[in-house]
């Protein structure tokens, strides 16, 4: 049961905000501002996700920089709160098409009317895009995506002059061309997060793939759709040996699990490993995997620290690039923790085949941050 729900800028401005039950204070947003922005409680740098204030239990998560926060009374799940704040920012996102403080202001009555029909006196009713359609009758207004940075998290890595057309799926899903047009489109993305440990001499701890095969369809008349995998595709460290992870063409992928959706069809997944779906409106995760096995990263860190005297320490921190020269990685961020008292540090050093902007000091994390604009193989 959920007593408010609003969305905060970095600034502490309220965008949205809707209470939905009248038993929390109205300055329930100043009050969970100034405790996020001014956390202190023993070695924590930052607020956690939840926290509890004066008899109020606050939940939050940060979307494109943006604070998504619900706040009760009463002993809820967290994990449930936090899956409706990420479902209430993607079905805002599917039908403004961009998610942002500019697009979220201008169609600021789209929105309360999304919110008014996704939470009822704090209960749940529904998060799917295509339910709400019966019941959302505001269009939205197209915010001019040509105003966005180029290259978000799926498009870090880019071949040649190919780019992900990210243009096309910021449109929103119940927006038409000029004309009354339908757009007869589906785009589907291949997301990873690669997590990797190294040794001191640059040797692979441990590594882990977390991945999903996200869709957004733009298709009327709700087709059926089917989704070919690797053939060689196994699922469970136990079901045939460990080969690597390689294309269709190199081998088997070993997937330790994996989950699909609900609107997927598993019929013929064991047999030819295809997925059959009706895609529902709006962008959602076909399928989420996870794989341990030994795989080729795509970076390799070398790290190595002296002791320069009492208060000095010189560290050597190499990031080779372990990709084809045909690729690009764009805006890359390398992040070193420091002692708590460190009061400055040095820049990186400039080569031909990257650009950097200068290293520089958060205290508030204890951190050494540089980042890498453009970054080429064998850099």
């Amino acid at each position: 049961m959920i007593s408010q729900f609003f969305v905060l800028s970095q600034r502490g401005d309220n965008i949205v905000f809707r209470d939905y039950r009248g038993e929390v204070p109205k300055g329930s947003s100043e009050i969970f501002f100034r405790k996020v922005k001014f956390w202190e409680d023993g070695e924590l740098q930052e607020a956690p996700p939840v926290f509890n204030v004066d008899g109020v239990n606050y939940f939050h998560v940060k979307v494109v920089g943006l604070l998504f926060v619900a706040t009760t009374r009463v002993n809820i799940s967290p994990s449930f709160v936090f899956e409706l704040l990420q479902r209430i920012a993607r079905v805002i996102k599917d039908y403004l098409g961009i998610l942002n403080e500019d697009s979220l202001r201008k169609n600021f009555v789209l929105v309360y009317e999304l919110l008014d029909e996704v939470i009822d006196f704090g209960y749940v009713q529904t998060t799917s895009t295509e339910l709400l359609k019966s019941y959302i009758f505001n269009e939205p207004l197209v915010i001019d995506a040509a105003r966005l940075s180029p290259l978000g998290p799926a498009a870090i890595f880019s071949q040649g002059t190919k780019r992900m057309p990210g243009i096309a799926v910021t449109k929103s899903v119940v927006a038409t061309e000029p004309g009354g047009r339908r757009r007869e489109e589906i785009f589907v993305d291949i997301i990873e997060k690669i997590s990797i440990t190294f040794s001191s001499s640059g040797y692979i701890l441990t590594s882990e793939i977390d991945g999903t095969i996200q869709m957004k369809s733009y298709l009327t008349g709700n087709p059926e759709i089917r989704l070919a995998l690797n053939e060689d595709l196994s699922i469970g460290r136990d079901q045939g040996p460990v080969s690597g992870y390689r294309s269709s063409s190199g081998g088997a992928v070993v997937l330790d699990d994996c989950n699909f959706h609900e609107s997927v069809r598993l019929d013929s997944f064991d047999t030819n490993r295809t997925l059959s779906l009706i895609p529902p409106d709006g962008e959602f995760p076909v399928m989420n995997y996870r794989m341990t096995q030994a795989f080729k990263p795509p970076f390799r860190i070398n790290a190595l620290i002296e002791e320069a005297g009492s208060l000095k320490a010189e560290v050597l921190l190499k990031l080779s690039a372990e990709f084809a020269s045909s690729i690009t990685a764009n805006t890359i961020k390398v992040q070193m923790p420091l002692p708590k008292y460190t009061t400055r540090g040095l820049s990186p050093q400039k080569k031909k085949n990257y650009t950097a902007n200068l290293g520089k000091i958060v205290p508030a994390a204890s951190l050494f941050i540089i980042t890498l604009r453009k970054c080429g193989a064998s850099s």
